[in-house]
């Protein structure tokens, strides 16, 4: 089984992107929905011990929680040591399930694979991409987003540039959606003839 690791800066279109992969059968992993269920679950008990005033009537307040670590920036890794290693858990439950069944292909939609050093939990590395005015244009779309917000997510982020760079395979976004549907047929044809030929992926894949 070929585990694929999708990411790309905010707006970029990485969720879309893994959607398109399973579209072609892949097991699809997505990071972002699994901390949401924490949210309201598992992890709980502990962020309400570091973060007490992100809790609301027993769940993670996303807003609130945000809004604590932009005021102190400096707290975001106790949240990371509290929510990655849960991720990660059912990620590598989900990985064993597929793999029983024997799945070719599972993606992993992580938003900061990259920056988060988790490229070595994949094989190959796809990283969404898009011209900065689009991503601009798509973000401040979003309810409650301002420029100034936008620049301070992107800060946190590695530059696109950077991500393209240590991508195995990048899917452009910024054109059509079948446009990006083509792509990501050309990327499963190519994985696929890899595995054929008995060759793992992918160090020396372009």
């Amino acid at each position: 089984m070929i585990v694929i690791g999708v990411t790309g800066s905010i707006g970029m279109g990485k969720s879309t992107t893994a959607r398109l992969f399973a579209a072609h059968g892949a097991v699809l992993h997505d990071a972002d929905a699994v901390v949401h269920a924490l949210y309201r679950g598992a992890a709980v008990p502990r962020v309400a011990e570091r973060f007490p005033d992100a809790i609301t009537d027993g769940v993670v307040d996303r807003g609130k929680l945000s809004a604590i670590l932009a005021a102190d920036p400096a707290a975001l890794p106790d949240l990371e040591a509290i929510v990655h290693p849960m991720v990660q858990a059912v990620e590598q439950e989900r990985m064993a399930a597929a793999r029983a069944e024997g799945r070719s292909l599972f993606v992993v939609d992580v938003p900061l694979l990259l920056e988060t050093g988790a490229e070595g939990r994949v094989d190959v590395v796809v990283v969404a991409s898009a011209p900065a005015d689009i991503q601009a244009e798509r973000v401040l779309q979003r309810p409650g987003m301002t420029a100034e917000r936008l620049a301070a997510i992107l800060a946190r982020q590695m530059p696109d540039a950077e991500k393209r760079r240590r991508a195995h395979f990048i899917v452009d976004t910024g054109g059509s959606k079948a446009a990006s549907a083509r792509c990501v047929a050309d990327i499963v044809r190519a994985l696929a003839a890899r595995a054929a030929s008995g060759s793992n992926p992918p160090a020396d894949m372009p």
